[in-house]
């Protein structure tokens, strides 16, 4: 009597998603159905978002400045004023601030295209910038030096979190490791951590995010063509074929 021999399923390497638990849930979801099904998704927020403020007085604003979606959803409950237009850095923002009820646009994918882009427009102002506690490229302060007076407060706050059982499982395996990273802390942050027996493979959003890393702790880091999520969906699938062509996929045991 023979005995058929059913080969195991390959095993998939593992998507380690490290922004706030809402949005990597969104990336997670937003994932191509193809992409999703050659990745186990691993979620380990080494970020989280704390509210800062009770109550939020947008004074004589004439427009609303978001940077992040995490600005949008933090005050989303203490506005009921959706009158004001709003300018947005990258487009995910913008539908994140469409949704909640604004007017919304998204005014470039990074602070350094919606600055010129607001000064060329030239809105009414004063605007008001809702960011976080810890923010980089300084819009409030280069819009007012060109002539928009725009101020910028703070509304929540971003602590940092260590990696989570099931993140320093996969890095202690040995399947390869995709870690997209959307900002130099993150990156900062997830490169003193990231210790294992994983290859680690980290997609950055950004040169400056790539030169956050320790590249002696990754076996490749690539940076998306462009800062938006699209183009790091893009180059996640790069690093899939990369691995793919390099390393092989793992069998089952």
């Amino acid at each position: 009597m023979s005995l058929l021999t059913i080969p195991s399923p390959p095993m998939r390497p593992v998507l380690l998603l490290t922004r706030p638990r809402a949005s990597s849930l969104a990336f997670a979801e937003a994932l191509p159905a193809e992409m999703r099904d050659r990745v186990e998704v691993v979620i380990s927020p080494l970020m989280e978002i704390e509210p800062l403020v009770q109550s939020l007085d947008l004074g004589a604003a004439r427009g609303i400045v978001f940077s992040s979606a995490n600005a949008v959803r933090a005050v989303a409950p203490l506005v009921t004023d959706r009158s004001l237009p709003c300018f947005c850095v990258g487009e995910v923002t913008a539908e994140v601030a469409r949704e909640a009820g604004w007017d919304a646009r998204a005014m470039g994918a990074t602070a350094d295209e919606l600055v010129p882009a607001l000064l060329r427009e030239g809105p009414a102002g004063p605007l008001v910038h809702l960011v976080g506690q810890h923010r980089r490229g300084d819009i409030a302060g280069r819009l007012s030096q060109g002539g928009i007076e725009t101020r910028a407060v703070p509304v929540y706050a971003q602590p940092l979190r260590d990696l989570n059982d099931a993140a320093r499982a996969a890095l202690a395996g040995e399947l390869p490791v995709i870690a997209p990273l959307f900002s130099p802390r993150t990156a900062r942050h997830f490169a003193g951590l990231a210790r294992g027996t994983a290859p680690i493979h980290a997609v950055a959003m950004s040169e400056a995010v790539a030169e956050s890393l320790n590249s002696l702790n990754f076996a490749y880091i690539s940076v998306a063509e462009h800062p938006d999520a699209q183009s790091m969906v893009q180059a996640i699938g790069d690093c899939l074929g990369r691995i793919s062509r390099v390393e092989g996929v793992r069998p089952a045991q």
